[in-house]
């Protein structure tokens, strides 16, 4: 799904990411792709990371490579695990409204186009 919708959700979606387990940008941006997110310019992802933190956020340390030059290495901070924390809720319901929004196009359309992209597992 390109444009806003999900740009809106990079956030919280890189905080995740990062919690589960520390990484450097193009590590992150390959993850964010598995997640649906394939869709980003790597510069809109590495902006995004230098300004989390500047936030405090993140911390970054520099990291040698046997394959390349060393790169920036990005592990979440406890301001960063509380802002995650704050995001939860909020994903939560926005979930439940997606749903909810599908669950009646469903019954409207049940031949559509659309219903095995919409079908829940």
């Amino acid at each position: 799904m390109p444009g806003s919708e999900t740009r809106s959700l990079l956030h919280p979606c890189l905080l995740l990411l990062i919690c589960e387990r520390p990484g450097h940008g193009y590590d992150l941006i390959e993850r964010l792709s598995l997640l649906g997110l394939d869709d980003m310019e790597p510069g809109q992802i590495y902006r995004l990371l230098r300004n989390l933190e500047r936030q405090g956020l993140l911390a970054s340390t520099w990291v040698a490579s046997a394959t390349g030059p060393a790169r920036r290495r990005y592990e979440l901070t406890a301001t960063g695990m509380a802002a995650l924390e704050t995001w939860m809720p909020r994903l939560t319901r926005l979930g439940h409204v997606l749903e909810t929004c599908l669950t009646r196009w469903r019954r409207i359309t049940p031949t559509s186009e659309y219903q095995p992209f919409l079908a829940t597992p």
